[in-house]
Formats: structure tokens, sequence, C-alpha cells
């Protein structure tokens, strides 16, 4: 391997990040000396940079969470024997139906799966869309939500077994903002894309609630690129579309897209 265990007490900020990347060793490891597949739990953009730099260019290892562009990957190690990871294993995409006048949201879908004792781990993606949601989820407890998840809420569902190639990412809602700023610090951005004040958009960001191209960033003057995407836990996501020329006053047209 690129790097040693030891390595993990370096790349760790925090005694949950050294649990976790201590897990992702031994199990990883585990599946390089017997060469079969393993698969970790789904792990957040954060985490999966935490694991690249712990595993580095380690032959065999991929991130899938079950479609491209997926958020929430799982840490896969293929065997030689292998040629690509099976469709069925270690990741199953589930989709529950139900009436269309019913709109459960996102955070229905992630509250009723937690609230059903499903770790959030064992979670990847939720893609709610008009009269049924496609999440992905480790294989081992697709069974038990098969049987036993009914309802959402007081949303009754229908769930069933997706195929991966059946699966199709909903299209993302934006809505464009036009704004002038004085720098493309993060602060000012997120200030800018969320309509807040500066000082608040300062207290998310000293709070660990935002991340840029899904890594956690705790830097007001981070500087942020054209097309680099943003996220505030409690508020959202928006993304740097354009960066264009400076105004008179010396400040610097932009324009953010909003997801909605």
């Amino acid at each position: 391997m690129a790097l040693e265990r030891k390595n993990i007490d370096k790349i760790a900020k925090t005694e949950e990040d050294r649990l976790l990347l201590a897990r992702l060793w031994d199990k990883i490891n585990a599946g390089i000396h017997k060469n079969r597949l393993v698969s970790t739990s789904f792990l957040s953009p954060r985490e999966q940079e935490m694991a690249r730099f712990l595993f580095g260019n380690t032959q065999g290892l991929q991130f899938w969470g079950g479609y491209d562009n997926a958020q929430r990957k799982c840490l896969i190690f293929l065997p030689d024997y292998l040629y690509e990871i099976p469709e069925d294993d270690p990741i199953l995409c589930l989709r529950a139906t139900f009436y269309k006048d019913d709109h459960p949201s996102h955070r229905d879908f992630l509250g009723a799966l937690m609230g059903f004792g499903i770790d959030r781990s064992c979670v990847g993606d939720i893609c709610v869309q008009e009269g049924f949601c496609d999440f992905f989820v480790t294989k081992e407890i697709a069974d038990h939500l098969l049987r036993e998840f009914t309802e959402v809420g007081r949303t009754k569902i229908r769930l069933e077994v997706l195929p991966l190639s059946a699966f199709s990412p909903p299209e993302e809602r934006t809505e464009t903002i036009s704004d002038t700023l004085p720098s493309l610090r993060l602060d000012s951005v997120i200030a800018s894309g969320f309509r807040i004040s500066r000082s608040r958009a300062v207290d998310f960001i000293a709070a660990g609630k935002a991340a840029i191209d899904g890594l956690y960033c705790e830097k007001a003057d981070r500087v942020i690129a054209e097309g680099m995407t943003v996220s505030v836990r409690g508020l959202g996501k928006i993304r740097l579309k354009e960066v264009g020329n400076r105004s008179k006053k010396d400040r610097i047209f932009v324009k953010i897209e909003k997801f909605v």
C-alpha cells in the first residue's frame, strides 16, 4: 500500500475520524490479503477524501455509489478475478412508490429510515421524484427494508428492488442569482447565494457546516473558483456558475446557481 496504517493519526482530525479510518483500513486490508471483494459502508465526500489519502493509489480500489456522480459512495476492493462491480453486490437501489398527491421530501425519507433503526452509513443517495423515491442501501439491510419499511411519516409506500441499470437521477432544479461581490471569499459567496448576512455566513463556516465540492472548510477567506459547489448544512447547495469582470466600484460580477 502507498501509505502505512500509522498514517491514520496524521490524517484524522477527530477521534471519530480515527475510528472510521481504522475500520476502513482493517476491512480493505482483509480483502486485499484474501483477494476477495469487500466493501465499506457509504462514505460522505469528506470521508472519501480521507480514504484517498490513506490508501493512495492502491490497486483494485474503487468508489461506487450505485450510479455516476453519486455523492455518497462505498469504498470497494475488487479482486483481480473480477472485471467490474457486480450489479447486485454490494449496493442495491430500492424504489419506494407513493401517491403523487403525497410529497415526502429527502428529509422525510432520511428521518424515516433513521427512525426505523437504519444507520446512516448504510444509506447512500436519496433521490425523490414525483410519485417515487429511489435510494441506495448496502445489500445486507435490503431484505429487512423490503419486508418491513412501509411508511414515511404518514405516507404509505410500496418498496421494490430497482436494477442499478434502470436508475435515472432526477434533473437538478436551480435558480440563477446575479450579483456583485467585493471578493470571491467563501463567506461572500455564501452570503450572496443564500441571501444572508456576511456575519451569519461566517458563523456557519466557523461551526463546520460549510463544504466546498464536498470537503468541509472552516476558512471564511477561502477563495471560490468558477464551477465550485458550496453546500451549507441547514441552508442547501449553491454553485459559482460564472465569474465576470469588475465593476467601476471594483466589485466582481457573478452568477450563482442555487439548487432548489
